[in-house]
């Protein structure tokens, strides 16, 4: 492995080390109700919409989880469709697989279909959920062979309970570092969001409102979410239906949100999870 390849790595794993006994405590202090709601990126990992979360789908709870999930990002006339699964492991690993199948011809872009796979293990810690990850990406591995190209990252995910404006909420950071097409530079990815139950007085806890920053989105050819040299902001709600008693055995999940939202390029995405224990 390259030298500064290893050196990058290193310092992440110290930074989960070093963090995760403060965040531990502070979420100890704010009381937060651990059982939070586990929402699937638009890359299919645990987390919030660009950015991976410190959480895994069924950490916890099942030594086998299946989480099936679909994002549509609509911009300018044309649509990204993202279908995607996610599968957890011993309560404390997670797979994730999602096609990214954008128009082809689009703006004059001749892109095909992108492959995106993830894997996240998270670390012991009770009070926060830290974990180290990483995806590949296959990128327009559906065109012609002069147009394929390959990129990964390698991150640390850490999310903590809280409160914001005396609400229920979960803060995720993220610090890594994405290699390949796209990523030529040595930059630092860094991404931070939070997960807010939205006026739980009124609608209890089926809304969720949620909200990311990030310098990276969900892979280096993003559609409708791109931040690279400017960074990008998507906000939307997530509505929790495993309230509902009739699916509190499962994970579901519906979204809607707006994707780069302080840009010319912002667009429009729906999405929805469907999650089901095994073991």
């Amino acid at each position: 492995m390259n030298i500064r390849y290893a050196r990058i790595i290193g310092v992440l794993v110290l930074a989960a080390a070093l963090g995760g006994r403060g965040l531990a405590a502070q979420a100890e202090e704010a009381g937060a109700d651990a059982s939070f709601l586990r929402g699937m990126s638009l890359n299919g990992s645990t987390g919030l919409y660009s950015i991976p979360s410190g959480r895994i789908g069924w950490e916890r709870t099942r030594d086998i989880g299946f989480d099936l999930g679909y994002h549509v990002i609509i911009n300018g006339g044309g649509a990204a469709n993202i279908p995607k699964l996610g599968v957890s492991l011993l309560k404390w690993v997670e797979l994730s697989f999602a096609f990214d199948v954008q128009p082809e011809g689009f703006l004059g872009n001749s892109r095909g279909a992108d492959f995106i796979g993830g894997i996240k293990i998270q670390l012991p810690f009770k009070k926060s959920a830290i974990a180290l990850g990483g995806n590949y990406q296959s990128l327009n591995f559906s065109s012609s062979e002069s147009q394929r190209h390959k990129a990964g990252q390698v991150y640390v995910a850490v999310s903590f309970l809280g409160q914001l404006f005396n609400t229920p909420a979960e803060t995720t950071v993220v610090i890594g570092k994405t290699f390949g097409s796209g990523a030529a530079n040595w930059d630092i990815d860094f991404g931070m969001g939070f997960d807010m139950v939205l006026f739980p007085k009124t609608f209890g806890k089926y809304v969720h409102w949620v909200t990311d920053f990030s310098n990276f989105s969900y892979s280096t050819e993003s559609f409708g979410a791109q931040a690279w040299g400017r960074g990008v902001l998507n906000t939307g709600i997530r509505i929790d239906l495993t309230v509902i008693p009739v699916f509190k055995k499962y994970r579901f999940a519906v979204d809607v949100l707006v994707t780069d939202i302080f840009d010319e390029n912002r667009a429009f995405a729906l999405g929805a999870l469907f999650g089901i224990p095994i073991l």
